[in-house]
C-alpha cells in the first residue's frame, strides 16, 4: 500500500507540473533579488512567492544559481494552485544567533508543494553555536531551525542540501502526506542540537535515499506522529535514529506506526533508539519496526532509554509514564563500539511489552568482549540468531 501511494503521489505531481494550464515561472531576480551573498533578499523572495500563491494554476518560484543572503522568512498559504519552489542557487542565513526567531525559512498552510533544485541552505551555524545554552538547561531560547514545514500537505522535498544549521536542519510539524528524498544534511559531530529531520504531530511521512551527518539525532520522531516510513538513509556521525524524546510535556500525543528499514548507521552514538523522560505524562508509543539495518562502530546499536535526561534538573521521583509496546527488531547486523550492544531500560511503572527480536547479529569492534544485553522491566521474545544473547 505504501509503495502504491508513493507511485500515485509522484504521478500526481508530474502531471500537475507538465500538463497543467497556466504554469508560470517566477524568477526571484525579476523581483529584485541580488546574488551577492550580502543583500537581504527576503522581500524579493516574498514578492515572488505571493504572486505564485495568488494566481490560479501552477507556478514555479525559481532561484537561479548564485549566493543569496536571506533573512528569516515565512512562505504562507493557502495558495490557489500547486507551487514548485526551485532552489538551484545557494541560500545563506544571517550571521549570528538572531534569537526570538523559530525558523530561518518556513512554509506554512500549503497544499501541493514541491521544494527541490539541488541548491544549498547554509545556516551559518558556527556563528551561532557558541550562544546555544539549550544543551545545559531547559531555560533557554532555541536557535532558529533552518527550514520548517507547518501544516503542509501532499508535498515533496527533494534534492536539497543543508549545511551548518544553527539548530534542526529540517522540521516537519502538523503535516500530512509528505515525501522527503535525496536530501543531504551536514554539520559537525560536535555541533549542538543540529538534528537532521524532526517530525512532530504529522502523519504519512516518507523519508528515503538521504544522507544525514550531524551533531544530534539524524531523525527524531516525536509527539503525535503516525505512519512514518524511513528507508535507505545513511546516518553518521550523529545520535542515531530516534523515537522521542517523549513524555517531557503535559499535552503530548501518542506515537505509532514508525518503520525504519534498509538504513546504515556509521560511527553514531546510538543506533535505533526509543527515549522518554521520567515524568507523569502518559502516552503510548507503539507499532514500531526496525528492519534490515547495518550498524558500523555504533556505541549503542539497540537502545530503549526511559530514564532519558540529557541535562539537569532530572525528575527521578516518578517513573516514565510512556507505554512502549509492539516493537520489532528484525535482521540487524554490524559492529558495536561498546560491550552493551542491546539495552532495554524501560519504565518500572509501565514496562515495555511485546518486544520481538529476530536475527540480531552484532560483533564488538576490535573483538574485545563478549557482547552483552541489558534489560530492566521488559517483556519480549527472540527468534533466530541472537548476538549478544537476549536478556528476555
Amino acid at each position: 500500500m505504501m509503495a502504491l501511494q508513493i507511485v500515485f503521489f509522484s504521478i500526481f505531481f508530474f502531471v500537475s507540473f507538465t500538463i497543467a494550464q497556466g504554469v508560470r515561472t517566477l524568477n526571484v531576480r525579476n523581483y529584485g533579488a541580488i546574488a551577492d551573498g550580502r543583500t537581504d533578499n527576503k522581500k524579493a523572495f516574498l514578492r515572488a512567492w505571493n504572486d505564485a500563491c495568488y494566481q490560479n494554476g501552477g507556478s514555479i518560484v525559481y532561484i537561479p544559481k548564485g549566493v543569496y543572503m536571506v533573512g528569516s522568512v515565512e512562505f504562507a498559504g493557502p495558495c490557489r494552485g500547486p507551487i514548485m519552489f526551485l532552489i538551484t542557487g545557494d541560500l545563506k542565513a544571517p550571521i549570528g544567533p538572531y534569537s526570538n526567531v523559530e525558523k530561518w525559512i518556513g512554509f506554512q498552510h500549503v497544499n501541493n508543494l514541491i521544494v527541490k533544485g539541488g541548491g544549498t541552505l547554509d545556516g551559518q551555524g558556527p556563528s551561532a553555536w557558541p550562544y546555544n545554552k539549550c544543551q545545559k538547561t531547559n531555560n533557554c531560547d532555541p536557535l532558529p531551525i533552518s527550514i520548517k514545514f507547518d501544516f503542509v500537505t501532499n508535498s515533496r522535498i527533494e534534492s536539497i542540501r543543508s549545511v551548518n544549521s544553527k539548530n534542526v536542519h529540517l522540521a516537519i510539524y502538523g503535516c500530512n502526506n509528505v515525501n522527503v528524498s535525496k536530501v543531504d544534511l551536514l554539520a559537525p559531530a560536535d555541533s549542538p542540537n543540529t538534528d537532521g529531520i524532526k517530525i512532530s504531530r504529522s502523519s504519512d511521512i516518507r523519508i528515503t535515499n538521504s544522507r544525514i551527518r550531524t551533531g544530534d539525532d539524524c531523525i527524531a520522531v516525536i509527539s503525535g506522529s503516525s505512519n512514518i516510513d524511513v528507508s535507505y538513509v545513511y546516518c553518521g556521525p550523529g545520535h542515531g535514529i530516534s523515537i522521542g524524546s517523549l513524555g517531557k510535556y503535559k499535552n503530548e500525543e501518542n506515537v505509532n506506526g514508525v518503520t525504519v528499514r534498509k538504513c546504515t548507521l556509521n560511527g553514531t552514538d546510538n543506533g535505533v533508539r526509543i527515549k522518554s523522560w521520567e515524568s507523569p505524562y502518559a502516552i503510548t508509543a507503539s507499532k514500531f519496526l526496525f528492519q534490515d539495518i547495518f550498524m558500523e562502530n555504533v556505541r549503542n546499536p539497540i537502545i530503549v532509554d526511559q530514564t532519558y535526561c540529557p541535562h539537569s534538573p532530572c525528575n527521578q521521583e516518578t517513573a516514565s509514564h510512556v507505554q512502549i509496546q509492539d516493537v520489532t527488531y528484525r535482521n540487524i547486523w554490524g559492529t558495536s563500539s561498546s560491550q552493551v550492544a542491546v539495552s532495554f531500560e524501560c519504565s518500572k511503572k509501565f514496562p515495555c511489552k511485546n518486544i520481538v527480536m529476530t536475527d540480531v547479529n552484532l560483533a564488538i569492534v576490535g573483538g574485545e568482549g563478549p557482547l552483552k544485553s541489558s534489560c530492566s522491566y521488559v517483556k519480549g521474545r527472540s527468534f533466530g540468531r541472537q548476538n549478544p544473547p537476549p536478556c528476555f
